[in-house]
């Protein structure tokens, strides 16, 4: 259950009200974050925009990929309602139900491939303690990765942080997107 409850819809300033609307005609229902970011509007139009700009599809790391890292930062950050909204997104984008369920297990499971390893090695030094990250770190993404797409990914990764901490700490609920299991060390 969150820990700030919702406004009233018709308390949320209209351009706010019309993305709310809009989730609640796609998804059946209004996402819980939605509700807890439109308290701040420009933040929310803010965080909106960037969405958008991720999901570009000339945005240089694909929606497979950034979705897979974002289920294991949720996982680090304790966001079930991210957990199960990129796991969704993962399925989405890649059909692997596998990876999206043993994302946590990603180090020792033989499903990821090598550019995979890397980024959730990196997005979780990132989300852990982002000031150890060293020059090797950097060079050892450089294997897979441009250092744009390095850029990009490190991009993805804080606001991905972000999103998931805030989610995380105001309690915002699942939606129910996606059925994964969940280790209890997560």
């Amino acid at each position: 259950m969150a820990h700030i409850p919702p406004r009233p819809i018709a308390q949320y300033p209209w351009f706010v009200g019309l993305v709310l609307r809009r989730q609640e005609r796609k998804y059946g229902s209004i996402l819980a974050p939605s509700l807890l970011w439109g308290r701040l509007p420009g933040a929310f139009v803010g965080m909106l925009g960037l969405l958008g700009i991720f999901n570009r599809r000339s945005y240089p790391v694909g929606p497979g990929l950034r979705s897979l890292v974002s289920i294991r930062i949720a996982q680090c950050n304790g966001c079930s309602f991210c957990v199960d909204l990129n796991a969704y997104n993962y399925l989405e984008a890649s059909g692997a139900a596998d990876k999206a369920a043993n994302v946590s297990d990603w180090s020792t499971s033989p499903l990821y491939d090598p550019p995979e390893r890397a980024a959730l090695a990196y997005a979780e030094k990132v989300t852990e303690r982002c000031s150890v990250v060293s020059d090797a770190d950097i060079d050892g993404l450089r294997e897979y990765f441009s250092d744009d797409q390095i850029t990009a990914l490190t991009a993805w990764i804080a606001f991905q942080n972000m999103s998931a901490k805030f989610n995380a700490a105001l309690g915002a609920e699942e939606h129910g997107f996606c059925e994964l299991p969940t280790r209890r060390d997560e």
